[in-house]
C-alpha cells in the first residue's frame, strides 16, 4: 500500500481511530500524528502509528504498530481477533513477542477489524540477515535462542481456554497433513508426479506424535526480528495450529528456507546443533534427527502447494500479481527436485 493511499484512508478514519485508541488506553485524548505502511506481508496490512497520548498510563509520545487484513487475504490465515488472542497467550508463555496492546472488533472504527501492538525495533528481512553477518550478534546464539523460544511455543498444550478457535485436537498432525495438502491439490487440479510421490512417501512413512502443542507453522528466518545485538521478536502468528511440533522444527530448518546459506542448516543463519541445543535445553526433550527429516520433506510440500495457490490467486484474476505469479511458475520445480532428492530410497535408508 502506497504512503498516498495510507494517508487517505487515514483521513477518512482518524477521528473515529483516536478515539477508540483514547478509550482503549485510558487516556483523556490521543493525537494521531503520522502513519507509515510497514513493508512486509502480502496477507496484512501494517501501519506505523505516531501517536500522542495525553494522561493514562501511556502519557506521552509512542509509535505502535497497527495489523489488520489487506484487500486480498488467504483462507488459511487466522482472522485478526484470533492473531491478537495467539499473541497474548505467546506472551503468557514467555514467548519473545510485540506487546498486544488492544483489539478493536467494531469496523465502523476503521471499516475492518484491526489491533495494535507495541512496535519492536529490529528488521526481519531475510537478504539482510544475508548480508550483514553482525546483524543478530553471535549467529550461532541467535539460533540457540531461537530454539529456545520455540520451546516456549510448544508449551502451549491443549486444552487452552484462551485458543477456542482452534478447534479440534488432531489423533495423527502428519497423515492430516498429508490429506490436507492433497485436498489443496485436488481443488488446484494441479497435476505434479514429484508432489504425489511425496505426498505418498509422507503417508509411508508417518511418525507417530510424542503430544500435540501449539505450533507456529511459520517460524523460519523472515517471521523474527533481530537487531545488532540479538533476536527482539517472534512476528507472524496467521497460521498457528495444534500439531506436532517437530514440524516447526523442520520447517525452520528445510533447505527452501535457508535463503542464500543452504549450508547453514538452522534458517541459513547457523549450524543445526545451535538450533536443536537451544530447543533441547528449554524442553526438556531430545530430537529425534530422522523425524526431523520427515518434516522437512513435509516443509518443502506445504511450500510447493503454497506457491501454487500463489499463483492461481493471479491467474484466476482474483490478485493480479506478477511477484504471485513468478512464485507459482519459479518455485515448484524447485522444491519439486528438492522432495524427490529427499525421499530417494537410497538416502533414506542411509539415514535411518
Amino acid at each position: 500500500m502506497t504512503a498516498t493511499l495510507a494517508e487517505s484512508r487515514l483521513a477518512q478514519h482518524k477521528t473515529a481511530l483516536e478515539d477508540f485508541l483514547a478509550t482503549a488506553a485510558e487516556a483523556d485524548a490521543v493525537d494521531l500524528d503520522d502513519v507509515v505502511p510497514l513493508t512486509g506481508g502480502a496477507i496484512q496490512e501494517n501501519w506505523l502509528l505516531d501517536l500522542r497520548f495525553h494522561g493514562g498510563a501511556h502519557a506521552g509520545r509512542r509509535q505502535v504498530v497497527l495489523r489488520t487484513d489487506a484487500a486480498s487475504g488467504v483462507a488459511v490465515s487466522r482472522s485478526r481477533a484470533e492473531e491478537f488472542a495467539l499473541l497474548k497467550a505467546a506472551r503468557a508463555a514467555g514467548v519473545s513477542v510485540p506487546e498486544p496492546l488492544w483489539l478493536c472488533k467494531d469496523p465502523a472504527i476503521l471499516g475492518k477489524v484491526f489491533y495494535v501492538m507495541a512496535r519492536v525495533e529490529g528488521t526481519a528481512a531475510p537478504h539482510k540477515l544475508m548480508k550483514d553477518k553482525e546483524l543478530g550478534g553471535d549467529r550461532e546464539r541467535l539460533a540457540t535462542h531461537l530454539g529456545a523460544e520455540l520451546a516456549k511455543i510448544h508449551s502451549i498444550r491443549p486444552p487452552q481456554a484462551a485458543l477456542p478457535f482452534l478447534g479440534e485436537v488432531p489423533a495423527h498432525p502428519a497423515l492430516a497433513t498429508v490429506e490436507r495438502y492433497r485436498a489443496h491439490l485436488d481443488r488446484l487440479g494441479a497435476l505434479s508426479l514429484p508432489l504425489e510421490w511425496g505426498l505418498r512417501w509422507c503417508e509411508r512413512h508417518a511418525p507417530d506424535c510424542a503430544g500435540v502443542t501449539l505450533v507456529h507453522q511459520d517460524f523460519r528466518t523472515g517471521n523474527y526480528m533481530v537487531d545488532r545485538q540479538g533476536l527482539t521478536a517472534i512476528l507472524d502468528w496467521e497460521f498457528c495450529d495444534w500439531g506436532d511440533p517437530m514440524s516447526d522444527i523442520g520447517w525452520f530448518c528445510a533447505k527452501c528456507w535457508r535463503y542464500a546459506h543452504p549450508e547453514l542448516e538452522a534458517g541459513g543463519i547457523a549450524e543445526r546443533r545451535s538450533f536443536y541445543r537451544g530447543y533441547e535445553e528449554a524442553a526438556g526433550t531430545r530430537i529425534d534427527p530422522q523425524v526431523i527429516a520427515y518434516w522437512e520433506v513435509m516443509a518443502h510440500l506445504r511450500w510447493a502447494v503454497i506457491a501454487l495457490q500463489q499463483g492461481e490467486r493471479t491467474l484466476s484474476g482474483e490478485q493480479p500479481s506478477l511477484e504471485l505469479a513468478l512464485t507459482g511458475r519459479i518455485y515448484p520445480p524447485q522444491l519439486e527436485r528438492e522432495i524427490l532428492r529427499a525421499t530417494a530410497p537410497d538416502r533414506w535408508s542411509a539415514a535411518r
